[in-house]
């Protein structure tokens, strides 16, 4: 018998004993809703956490004192000495790997900004940086220029400032506050750029503003820490410009050989992958909880297929006489299960798909078609329906057909 004339019959059954069934569908589509929504919204996160740090320079990393960077133990280490603007400046005059190197240190992170009667709540964090640090951290402009590098040797007193900023103190377009002179924590800066807007990120936004490196020191304390960024032209080169960038700064740091690092190299996907790293948890109990509701639907499809094999014994001895072959009995039935399984998994795929988007929808994130973990759930659908029809369809197929058509 065709595959097609079997999904006939096995369509004409479930629409016999369509509550029953409907009952075993819905479990089944649990089961893959669970497992394609939570795997669905993990993809989605990481997605959305990539994009977001990826534009803080996808191809670059920070040197930071040691105990500074990202600690994935919790435990607190004990701190390097601070960098000093000289050690920062030094190795980016001594760095040989073909890369661009940023120097930058935080001035405020409660700054105040002013122009004319507009001024923002004290909350805005203000950087001093040089001419790559754009780059190298991933900005772009909107409106204006960048530092020339002259104005950053001379430490003019030139601004760059994100877009909010930008509609906080000028309103309108944002390329009206080209040229403007405002007031940062007291002191006069001519905006020369803005930057274009991101939103708000676990990385990044748009309430900051960037100063020359030079400017910024005669305001700060007497021991900031600096830190280097170095942006390399490809991602390949990453390991290498690493490795050279470790042997400049130990020079820079005046380290002798076998002293231990003081200092953090990280690139700056740390964070992703840390993050990421977390969500194996979360996938190894998705799948206990998909398994443990597949397991229970499976049982309850075999339990109706073994009432539709009593239900339906008259009618296997009926085609048993008109010269059906156990083999294609047991199709027959084999067939009716996997349909119910994989009505239940395109619905629960479905499902799935709506309800594991929802998450990185609300996190701003990228919209995710996880095509892997749909196919792979209709896969596990087809599996459960054998294992679950295998039996009363290989219970069918040994029917005697004199007793099953006595049987009333």
């Amino acid at each position: 018998m065709l595959l097609s004339e079997n999904i006939k019959i096995a369509l004409r059954s479930i629409k016999g004993n369509l509550l029953r069934t409907a009952l075993t569908v819905m479990i089944i589509a649990i089961g893959i809703m669970a497992l394609v929504s939570i795997l669905t919204a993990i993809d989605g996160i990481k997605s959305s956490l990539s994009s977001s740090f990826s534009s803080m320079g996808s191809n670059s990393f920070e040197i930071v004192r040691k105990g500074d960077g990202v600690r994935r133990n919790g435990r607190r280490q004990k701190r390097g000495e601070l960098i000093s603007y000289k050690q920062a400046t030094d190795f980016k005059e001594n760095y040989e790997y073909p890369a661009d190197v940023a120097l930058s240190v935080t001035w405020s992170g409660q700054s105040v900004l002013k122009y004319k009667d507009e001024k923002t709540n004290p909350n805005i964090s203000i950087y001093g940086g040089d001419e790559n640090y754009l780059l190298a951290k991933g900005f772009d402009l909107e409106y204006g220029r960048n530092f020339s590098e002259i104005e950053v040797q001379n430490g003019q007193k030139v601004a760059i400032i994100g877009a909010d900023l930008a509609d906080i103190l000028i309103g309108g377009s944002r390329e009206r506050a080209i040229g403007r002179v405002i007031s940062i924590n007291n002191k006069k800066f001519r905006v020369i750029g803005v930057l274009k807007g991101k939103g708000a990120s676990m990385s990044s936004n748009d309430r900051f503003g960037i100063v020359p490196i030079t400017a910024v020191r005669q305001y700060i304390g007497s021991n900031p820490t600096y830190q280097i960024t170095v942006a390399v032209k490809a991602a390949t080169d990453m390991e290498a410009a690493m490795a050279v960038a470790e042997g400049a700064f130990r020079r820079a740091r005046g380290l002798r050989p076998g002293d231990d690092d003081d200092f953090e190299i990280s690139k700056s996907d740390a964070i992703v992958n840390i993050l990421m790293e977390s969500t194996s948890t979360i996938r190894i109990g998705t799948y206990v909880i998909a398994g443990m509701t597949l397991i229970g639907a499976a049982i309850g499809l075999m339990n109706i297929m073994l009432v539709s094999v009593t239900e339906r014994t008259r009618e296997v001895g009926v085609r048993k006489a008109l010269g059906a072959t156990r083999q294609a009995i047991l199709t027959q039935f084999l067939t009716e299960a996997v349909v119910i399984c994989v009505i239940g998994g395109f619905l629960g795929v479905f499902l799935g798909f709506l309800a594991g988007n929802l998450v990185p929808f609300f996190l701003g994130g990228a919209f995710v078609v996880p095509w892997a973990w749909m196919i792979g759930g209709i896969i596990i659908c087809v599996i459960t329906g054998l294992v679950s029809g295998i039996y009363p369809a290989y219970k069918a197929g040994g029917l005697d057909p004199i007793e099953s058509l006595r049987h009333e």
